[in-house]
């Protein structure tokens, strides 16, 4: 059991059997009555983000979350198969927790993966990726202007939206966060 006094930002609390990150923290000292610590918590499985205070002093259970480097090996079914990049050990985890990163997932690309007593919590990708338009419709002559957007399918089966002018088997630079067009890949 820890104090309030250890609560400092990125720390993950246990909450009623939940867990919560903590993104913001204020130690308050009034000048009439006891001092409290407010807090903005995010879920760590839902991102669900809350404002809770706490008294000064009061007991709060810590938990400890490693984030590790792991390497992206394949599809199984219902679950995602990762290497550990320090010991080779390999971690299935579930699609539930994989989610929307799910449609940024190359094979062989390096991914963070936090780890709570060895159970996957979530899955952080780089902020973007390098990926190939597997279809989109032809480009007319001319259409060069950054006006305009049509729908690109990339090599992961995920649709985003596209510049006129981008043609099949162009290679593109998307934002792994919003699924945003970033630019051509020379």
């Amino acid at each position: 059991m820890a104090s309030t006094a250890d609560i400092k930002n990125g720390v993950v609390l246990n909450i009623d059997g939940q867990l919560w990150s903590v993104v913001e923290f204020q130690h308050v000292k009034p000048g009439k009555g006891g001092a409290f610590v407010r807090t903005k918590l995010k879920n760590v499985l839902s991102g669900k983000v809350v404002d809770k205070t706490f008294n000064a002093g009061a007991k709060i259970e810590l938990e400890n979350v490693d984030r590790r480097d792991f390497t992206y090996l394949y599809n199984d079914g219902d679950s995602f198969v990762f290497m550990d990049v320090a010991d080779y050990d390999q971690l299935n985890v579930p699609a539930a927790i994989v989610g929307d990163a799910a449609n940024f997932l190359l094979e062989n690309q390096q991914v963070q993966i936090a780890l709570n007593n060895g159970n996957p919590l979530y899955i952080e990708l780089p902020a973007s990726v390098i990926l190939e338009i597997t279809y989109t419709e032809p480009g007319l002559q001319g259409d060069r202007s950054s006006a305009g957007t049509k729908p690109a399918t990339v090599e992961t089966g995920y649709e985003i939206q596209v510049p006129l002018f981008l043609e099949t088997g162009t290679k593109v630079k998307v934002d792994t966060r919003t699924g945003d067009y970033l630019g051509r890949e020379k």
